[in-house]
This record gives structure tokens, sequence and C-alpha cells, in this order.
């Protein structure tokens, strides 16, 4: 379980949010929403520790996350709403770089299966500088699927897709709840599914 308690936020002494507290348990999805430059991307960067709180605690299974690092981003895929593939690799290039990092256990059947599934097996071969935002936002995506991890955040996770490819990423989401997983997104689109809460930053910012 995730648990984020009372966490504060300050940008040049101004108040970003002030006391934003969660519990997210598996099965469960939370949606942070709020307006553009509310703070919706420094709040998860906080939560996976590349920011830091004016004040706030994290824990990850009972352990606070500063003193427990490593064996929580064994279990977190962070999936920002910037580019982090590499330009200069083809997208299968990618992949496999991605596999090797985190030592995934993904066959080759599984990732053709993938870029099948993403209409991105044609591409597969093709520099990524030379593809739509659409089709770089879905090979970032891969990552949930190459990655395994139990806890998925994402930073606007459904900017640049289709409508076809928004209901396999929704598919993809029930079923990794379904298999125990826990996802927190920001997104302005709130999917229909089950077990999701909506956490409107709103609620915590300075007024």
């Amino acid at each position: 379980m995730l648990l984020a308690n009372n966490i504060s936020f300050y940008r040049n002494n101004n108040i970003i949010f002030k006391d934003v507290s969660l519990a997210l348990p598996p099965q469960k999805i939370i949606n942070i929403t709020g307006a553009n430059g509310i703070g919706k991307t420094t709040l998860l960067k906080i939560l996976t520790h590349v920011l830091i709180p004016k004040k706030g605690n994290i824990f990850w299974n009972g352990k606070n996350i500063k003193k427990n690092l490593f064996n929580y981003y064994k279990d977190v895929t962070f999936v920002m709403d910037k580019q982090t593939s590499n330009i200069n690799l083809s997208v299968i290039e990618n992949i496999f770089f991605w596999k090797k990092l985190f030592s995934s256990i993904i066959s080759k059947k599984e990732i053709d299966a993938i870029l099948d599934l993403l209409s991105l097996d044609s591409y597969r071969n093709t520099p990524i500088n030379y593809l739509s935002n659409g089709e770089i936002k879905k090979l970032e995506l891969t990552r949930l699927v190459i990655e395994r991890k139990k806890l998925w955040m994402l930073d606007e996770p459904y900017i640049g897709l289709d409508i076809e490819t928004i209901n396999l990423l929704n598919e993809t989401f029930i079923n990794h709840t379904k298999s125990g997983g826990m996802i927190i997104f920001s997104s302005h689109y709130v999917p229909d599914i089950p077990n999701i809460e909506n956490l409107q930053l709103e609620n915590y910012a300075q007024r």
C-alpha cells in the first residue's frame, strides 16, 4: 500500500498545495485532477521522490520511502508526460534497452504481440524522431508491461492517444488492478473504470 500523509509543497515561498493525504491499497486507482499548473505533475514527482516536499511523509508497505528507496523503486513504474525514449534508437531498440535495464522477463513473442496491438509493428525499426507524438506515447506506455511492477504512476497518460488506444489502456489498468496492482495518474480525462478515486488537487491549493 502507498500512503502519503500531509504532503505540502512550496515554490519560491508560495504554497502550491498543502496537506495532501492519500491511501492507495491494492486493486485501486487514483486520478489526480485539476487545472494546468495546479501541481499534478509536482505531486507525482514527490510520490516518486524526484522532488522533496516542504513537509509530509510517504510510506510504501509501512516503511518511509526515504529509508527504503531501493525496495520502493523495485515496485514502481513512473511514465512521465515527457518523452524518455532515446531518439537515436528505433522502437524495438528502445524496448530491448528497457527490457535489459529493468531485467524484464518479457518474451519476444509478447513484445511482438504488444507492438501489433498498439499498431507499432510496422514502425519497429523506425527511429523515434520519425514517429508522431501519439506513437511515441504508445511506445512509452509499453514500459508498464515490460517492467511488470506493482505500482504504476503516470503523468497525463491519455494525451495524444486515439480512442482505440484509450480503451486498450483502460483495459490494461483494469487487468493490472485485478491482479493486485495499484495505479495513480494525473489527467483531465476521467475514465469510466471501476475502483477509481478522483483526487481534486484544487481542494489543497493555495486560496
